[in-house]
């Protein structure tokens, strides 16, 4: 079987996985690719029907048993492996198309947010849930906000992560790619950079984060 490969990840993403502990860092592996794989779709471009076909068929694979998945996809055979229901990814999908939307309105941000909140959420224990959702929802809000093109949409999601109050929550060790992830997005906004590498700062609050956590 062919494994995933995080060199096909981005490089800010590479750096805070190898901050994941052993036992977590299969399922963060396999959450960050299927969120990138997502992400392509979009970035392809082409018509808006294309990448809601295609993103259909995620959904339709998050909505079926394993068993029925078909052979020879390295990231299905991950999942497999995922330890919520696999339906916890399904508003990963839905966020997505959500920034198919002609014109990107407040509610499409807050759902694009609300998707990748609710995979990390899958991985955190019960007790952190909530947390972790929070601290997820602000990376995507950030994240968002570099890559957007219309000033307007990015300004609108910009602020959204500038009156979060997700700062200063501190997460379980095993979220700590995520907790790496917000720290150098957040960091970004404030700088009004669209780089969460910009320079040696950078790498050290991933350091300090990704070994301390805060």
């Amino acid at each position: 079987m062919t494994e995933l490969d995080p060199c096909d990840l981005p490089l800010v993403q590479r750096l805070a996985l190898s901050y994941a502990p052993a036992r977590a860092r299969g399922n963060e592996l396999a959450l960050l690719m299927l969120d990138h794989r997502l992400a392509t779709i979009l970035r392809q471009g082409g018509e808006p029907v294309i990448a809601q076909i295609k993103l259909a068929w995620w959904r339709e694979r998050l909505g079926e048993h394993p068993d029925a998945w078909p052979a020879g996809e390295p990231l299905l055979e991950a999942l497999r492996r995922w330890p919520a229901p696999l339906a916890t990814l399904a508003p990963l999908v839905d966020g997505w198309e959500a920034l198919l939307a002609d014109e990107l309105t407040l509610s499409g941000i807050e759902e694009f947010a609300a998707g990748r909140a609710a995979a990390w959420q899958a991985l955190a224990p019960a007790d952190q849930a909530s947390a972790a959702g929070q601290v997820a929802r602000e990376w995507a809000l950030a994240d968002l906000a570099m890559h957007l093109g219309k000033e307007g949409e990015a300004g609108a999601a910009r602020r959204l992560v500038l009156t979060g109050p997700s700062r200063a929550v501190r997460l379980p060790r095993a979220l700590r790619p995520l907790a790496v992830l917000h720290r150098l997005a957040r960091r970004a906004i404030e700088r009004d950079s669209s780089d969460m590498l910009d320079g040696p700062g950078a790498g050290l609050v991933a350091l300090r984060i990704g070994l301390f956590g805060r």
